[in-house]
């Protein structure tokens, strides 16, 4: 092992170059001040996270775009002044590259180059554990490859010939590889198809014991593994680390007053996040369209929690959902347990006081969880109302019939004398159950489920 520049180096390691392009105009984008020292910190968690040591920073201030390289040309020598001295096994610019700039950046700076999107993807790869998540990385990375061939590849469009198996006679390279891989991604999409189809079957499956589904959101890392476990006691890796969960987890959890609703935990959303990472991992992500309540995870101890709020409800809204108006929905501060105990008491005391805003909590110490919970089940049955409804013992069609249309709070089978169940509906669903039980069922308007 030797000393170089101010960093150990060893034979067996892989080493990275992290650069950050903060473009002067982004508070135009969204009016939200973003810190440039926060987002290069993000980078280098995510360099991190696929095992690459980061052996250099580097910030570049960018006021105008450079078609061939994206930043100007005195900083592509100083960043190239900085590989020859690290001897990076590649340089990650957080960043969109174009095909172009990646292979002229490559070329001043003697050293793989990946952008933001890239990254991600690789990250993606990595993590993806089920068959269903590796299919829809795979989809991702194969659709952003696709859109890069036109313009990557030229050097590839020379005349192919061989025995016509992969194509005719004067087939080019690029027109080749372009086949091949829309003839992957049919595939692809013919087997997800069939994720959403079982995907539909088990919601079905759980509207015929309806409970309501909470669906927890939020920015990467912001400790939504970490809030599941602790609220259902599940085994779902929380790290701290960007992208811990890839694969969407459910687990049943009990409200304090008995209500009993499926707690589902989703892949973390970023900011920037590649359009073919949403758009394939949309029959994942239509959990979050069809659960009941919306549960956003923020991390309030983090520099940039407003800008990492904006970013996921950006995401939201490329799934069609807009949290508070299609549907109910909480914003939950998480990390309290980290904040000054002056700032930690006044959210909570807000939380405690109003009932919209945010709830306040520390999954790591389990603070505000209990709050959290009653939380939960207010909205989770806000406007609905408690009935009572007897039922003959041989009525197993009305009693099937029940279970699929209303929540059932409680059972009792009466000795075999009939069964009396107390039940939670909206007023719809009233309706529905008046048609179907007229004169055996009984509602108290003022008891609210």
């Amino acid at each position: 092992m030797s000393l170089k520049n101010g960093h150990d180096f060893d034979a067996g390691r892989r080493t990275a170059l992290v650069v950050h392009v903060e473009p002067k105009s982004r508070k135009a984008i969204d009016n939200l001040d973003r810190d440039a020292h926060a987002r290069l910190a993000e980078a280098v968690g995510l360099t991190a996270a696929i095992g690459l040591d980061v052996v250099g920073e580097h910030i570049v201030p960018l006021s105008r775009a450079v078609p061939a390289t994206l930043i100007g040309s005195g900083k592509v020598e100083e960043i190239a002044a900085q590989a020859r001295a690290l001897e990076p096994e590649v340089v990650i610019v957080n960043a969109q590259l174009s095909p172009v700039q990646q292979r002229n950046l490559e070329r001043e700076w003697k050293s793989k180059v990946l952008d933001r999107t890239a990254l991600i993807l690789e990250i993606f790869g990595e993590r993806a554990r089920t068959r269903e998540g590796r299919l829809q990385v795979e989809l991702a990375h194969l659709t952003w490859q696709r859109s890069r061939l036109v313009r990557s590849w030229t050097h590839l469009e020379r005349q192919r010939g061989g025995f016509g198996f992969l194509g005719g006679p004067g087939e080019t390279q690029i027109e080749t590889d372009r086949r091949l891989i829309g003839e992957r991604l049919a595939k692809i999409r013919r087997e997800l198809e069939g994720v959403k189809r079982t995907r539909g079957l088990q919601r079905r499956a759980r509207k015929r014991v309806p409970f309501p589904v909470i669906a927890l959101v939020g920015y990467t890392n912001a400790g939504k593994s970490t809030l599941f476990n602790k609220l259902t006691s599940a085994g779902v890796l929380a790290k701290d680390v960007l992208f811990a969960t890839l694969d969407p987890t459910m687990r049943g959890l009990k409200l304090p007053g008995g209500t009993k609703v499926v707690l589902s935990d989703t892949v973390g959303f970023i900011a920037d996040l590649p359009h073919e990472l949403v758009a394939a991992f949309r029959a994942t992500l239509e959990e979050v369209l069809e659960a009941d309540l919306i549960a956003h995870v923020c991390d309030a101890a983090h520099l940039e929690t407003e800008a990492q709020k904006a970013d996921v409800l950006k995401v939201l809204a490329e799934l069609g959902v807009e949290p508070g108006r299609d549907r109910p929905f909480i914003e939950i501060l998480n990390k309290i347990d980290v904040l000054d105990e002056s700032v930690r008491a006044g959210l909570q005391a807000r939380a405690t006081a109003r009932p919209n805003t945010p709830a306040a909590v520390s999954a790591l110490t389990g603070e505000g969880l209990s709050l959290l919970l009653q939380r939960f089940e207010d909205m989770v049955t806000g406007g609905n109302i408690v009935l009572r409804l007897a039922l003959e013992p041989s009525d197993g069609e009305g009693l099937a019939w029940v279970y699929r249309h209303a929540r059932v709070l409680t059972r009792d089978d009466n000795g075999g004398n009939g069964i009396v169940l107390t039940l939670s509906a909206n007023p719809q669903e009233v309706e529905k159950l008046g048609h179907r039980f007229s004169g055996k069922l009984s509602v108290n308007q003022d008891v609210m489920a």
